[in-house]
């Protein structure tokens, strides 16, 4: 699981909208849900996915169905 989470200089320790500090807590729960709401202006911080980290469905063999 933690090899899912982003690296630490990925998360943002300020709102990038308003500047607005993020507490270590809140930093915490960007780094484990990727999105965030400020408390202050209300913008949503959303972290990009690395699509490394996703489950390629390709990947699986396609069952066939006849």
């Amino acid at each position: 699981m933690a090899e899912n989470l982003p690296d630490k200089s990925e998360i943002p320790d300020a709102c990038p909208h308003c500047g607005n500090k993020l507490s270590p807590w809140q930093q915490v729960l960007l780094a484990t849900d990727r999105a965030l709401v400020c408390r202050v202006c209300w913008y949503r911080i959303i972290l990009d996915v690395n699509p490394k980290s996703q489950k390629n469905d390709s990947d699986k063999p396609h069952s066939e169905e006849n």
